[in-house]
């Protein structure tokens, strides 16, 4: 079996000089998948080269594939995807798979980038200090939850589990979501890949499909990103994400 054109011209533009396995190994197999994930798939969406290499560079995080993460950030470090964009999206992702899975990810990025002779580290993106987190975080926060909800998740919650609620507000919209790099849209975006590719949080992934509503982004740009993602993280993962997405943000009838 040869590649489609459309696939083989992908396969070119991100990844010129690599040799794939794959392809002399398991020949039949690839050029199916490589049909399917590079044809098909990318014929489906609207998502640009740069912005889809984001959001899959974010699921390889969420499901710890250390390979394919270096792989794609090869690519995505060709195709526009800055050094700064590269580790804000790494930093994001502790907030949402914690840091036990993602200093890997961090480390691999920093080898890469010192290999391409990026000066580290890189120029800080924090518009926060250690005073004023909590309260441009929750500022932030509203934002994007909306008000009247993050002022029923701090009513609701018991005395004991009050810590939570500022640890939401200061560390991951205070420590994250206020820093440069990518703007709020993008960062819904981007949380949104994280969660469906992580798998077990349906209710966070249907809280942030109203998120990404609310700040601007649309039920298209959420399905483009499933569409992206699916190779990556098999149908079980994806279909579990739009059925947040039906719920959350219906198609028209």
């Amino acid at each position: 079996m040869t590649l489609h054109d459309d696939a083989q011209h992908e396969l070119s533009m991100l990844f010129p000089d690599a040799t794939i396995g794959l392809a002399d190994t398991d020949p039949e197999y690839w050029a199916a998948y490589s049909d399917f994930a590079y044809g098909e798939v990318l014929a489906s969406c609207d998502l640009d080269r740069e912005d889809r290499l984001i959001y899959q560079l974010a699921a390889t995080i969420a499901i710890g594939a250390l390979s394919e993460f270096r792989g794609l950030l090869g690519a995505a470090l060709e195709n526009g995807v800055t050094p700064v964009q590269v580790k804000e999206l790494a930093y994001q992702a502790v907030a949402y798979v914690g840091v036990a899975r993602v200093i890997d990810f961090i480390a691999i990025t920093n080898d890469v980038l010192t290999e391409r002779g990026v000066a580290l580290p890189l120029p800080g993106q924090s518009t926060t200090t250690p005073d004023t987190r909590m309260a441009v975080g929750a500022a932030k926060q509203k934002e994007i939850v909306g008000a009247d909800n993050v002022d029923s998740m701090y009513a609701n919650a018991p005395a004991d589990a009050q810590r939570f609620q500022r640890f939401l507000s200061a560390n991951c919209f205070g420590d994250h979501y206020t820093r440069t790099g990518f703007d709020v849209q993008q960062r819904e975006l981007i949380t949104f890949a994280l969660l469906v590719a992580l798998g077990g949080a349906d209710s966070q992934v249907k809280g942030h499909v109203v998120a990404n509503i609310t700040v601007g982004n649309t039920r298209a740009q959420l399905l483009d990103v499933l569409t992206v993602l699916l190779p990556q993280i098999g149908y079980p993962r994806t279909l579990n994400g739009l059925a947040q997405v039906d719920a959350a943000a219906p198609a028209d009838s």
